[in-house]
């Protein structure tokens, strides 16, 4: 069983409708008892980066998210879910995030009105870990993108995927049993679904 977590600020059914499509069992839960049970765990997020903590700490969801990383078992991030995993953003200064990696998050450079920002739409990515959920992705596979701010990790070691904005971006992470993707999986076709795949066997399903 696979648990999505809501804590309030997440877009949960477009992860549910995928998690169904690849024929995996979910539950939508931010109950710290719930999730430790389940076999792993996906962190979506829409929105700001200090809503959604508040949203995460008025929920208990933040303990919990906490301790289902300390069990060892696998943990997705998603989107905004990947940026709450770091210390804070530059768009929500003074928002303690969890904390559980080490980067910085800030906004995607304009270059002077030539970027549109948000970024939205398909990139193609440089993939740096072919394990995990990158297990039989190939080079450059394209998946869909939503977001302004952006991460450069601290530890490079850390970083599966990169691609270009602009920038230089962290695309997603893996780290022990946290992974993580700027990145919507659950809207990047067949690609994006053989990553769920990838996490779902992670877990042990």
């Amino acid at each position: 069983m696979i648990a999505v977590i809501d804590y309030g600020a997440g877009n949960l059914q477009s992860v549910v409708k995928a998690l169904h499509f690849i024929g995996c069992d979910c539950t939508i839960t931010s109950r710290k008892e719930e999730l430790l049970q389940a076999d792993g765990a996906i962190l979506p997020g829409v929105g700001s980066f200090a809503d959604a903590m508040d949203c995460m700490n008025r929920s208990g969801a933040t303990e919990a998210v906490r301790s289902f990383i300390d069990s060892g078992k696998p943990l997705l991030g998603i989107c905004l879910g990947l940026q709450l995993l770091f210390d804070g953003s530059e768009e929500s200064p003074g928002a303690k995030g969890l904390g559980i990696l080490k980067g910085s998050i800030t906004k995607i450079p304009s270059q002077n009105g030539a970027l549109k920002i948000p970024h939205m739409g398909w990139n193609s990515l440089e993939i740096c870990q072919h394990d995990g959920i990158f297990k039989g992705i190939p080079e450059d596979a394209y998946v869909y993108f939503v977001h302004s701010y952006f991460l450069k990790a601290e530890d490079d070691a850390i970083v599966a995927a990169r691609t270009h904005y602009g920038v230089a971006i962290d695309a997603a992470v893996q780290c022990r049993n946290v992974i993580a993707t700027q990145f919507h999986p659950e809207k990047s076709g067949k690609v994006g679904l053989q990553m769920l795949r990838n996490f779902v066997e992670m877990t042990g399903r």
